[in-house]
């Protein structure tokens, strides 16, 4: 088996909130990755449509606003139903032999279908669309527009010689998540971002010294010219945001905590390293944090599974 793996972040734009054209622009960039040998292309959260940026410049916590309605309205028509929009990402994936992980906004049908999770897919070198993990909790603004994920997502995938395992923006902050990764055997760590280096620089070389892991992460960029012209009223968006929404800051950490790739700032761009499974190894042999080094015994984790429903139904 190989001892290395050659991993890619893709920090890129949406064409905000426009959801067939992002993911043409997702496959394209997918595909510049592919070119470079990556067995796994990293975007950032809420790339597909695009993360919530009118709620913190359009003042969106007045109650029964037309405006705000009208907005969520958009942003809930543009959201995804993995299964049925990621197909050709998918066939991406099986062409290639390359697993790709990002974010999304899921319309969840098994909720209703009107609200809506930061999602975070995984689609394998296989093809096969894995169970989307839904943000446990939104930050901040986010509330007003996504609703409150469950533990059925929070699992590892094989990408060999790694198992990867993934949590969207300040989920990583959460230590209990990142424990229940860490007692899967996780030894590559994926973070997602809406974008900026403020909120990568520290946690991803922590985490890593942490969990003795590799940790991706990987943002986006947004600018007001990002904003796609079916929005509505996407002139008035334009004037409302700042030059700069997210500036990326997409990086790489070793499991040391030394970089790999330090933050990348203020572009598109597809950053690409050599990922050496040995460096885990070398790195637990005096701290392993769900091996040696815990007390099982003592203190311990559960995990609800469940895909939680409003609806059960009745057993016999």
């Amino acid at each position: 088996m190989t001892e290395t793996l050659r991993v890619a972040i893709a920090q890129i734009a949406p064409v905000w909130l426009d959801r067939e054209r992002t993911l043409e622009k997702m496959l394209a960039w997918a595909g510049r990755a592919a070119e470079q040998d990556a067995k796994i292309v990293v975007f950032g959260e809420a790339l597909v449509p695009g993360y919530p940026w009118w709620v913190e410049f359009t003042d969106g916590a007045q109650f029964d606003d037309d405006r705000q309605k009208q907005w969520f309205a958009h942003y809930a028509d543009q959201s995804c139903e993995p299964d049925h929009h990621f197909k050709q990402l998918a066939e991406f994936a099986a062409d290639n032999d390359v697993a790709i992980v990002f974010g999304c906004m899921e319309r969840a049908l098994d909720r209703g279908g009107h609200s809506l999770y930061c999602s975070m897919v995984t689609i394998l070198g296989n093809g096969l669309i894995q169970p989307t993990h839904r943000k446990l909790m939104p930050t901040h603004a986010e509330r007003l527009v996504w609703a409150q994920g469950d533990g059925h997502g929070l699992r590892v995938h094989k990408v060999p010689p790694f198992t990867v395992g993934a949590l969207n923006c300040w989920e990583n902050w959460m230590p209990l998540p990142r424990a229940a990764l860490h007692a899967m055997g996780e030894d590559l760590h994926v973070m997602t971002w809406p974008g900026n280096r403020r909120n990568t620089e520290d946690i991803t070389r922590f985490a890593a010294r942490e969990g003795r892991s590799y940790v991706i992460s990987a943002s986006t960029v947004m600018r007001p010219a990002d904003v796609a012209d079916i929005v509505p009223m996407a002139d008035e968006l334009r004037a409302a945001l700042p030059e700069l929404c997210a500036d990326g800051g997409s990086c790489v950490a070793a499991p040391d905590g030394s970089w790999v790739c330090e933050p990348a700032p203020d572009q598109e761009l597809v950053i690409v390293a050599d990922l050496d499974h040995a460096r885990v190894r070398r790195e637990r042999q005096n701290f392993d944090i769900s091996g040696h080094y815990s007390r099982p015994e003592i203190l311990h984790l559960e995990l609800d599974s469940r895909r939680h429903r409003g609806l059960w139904p009745k057993s016999h």
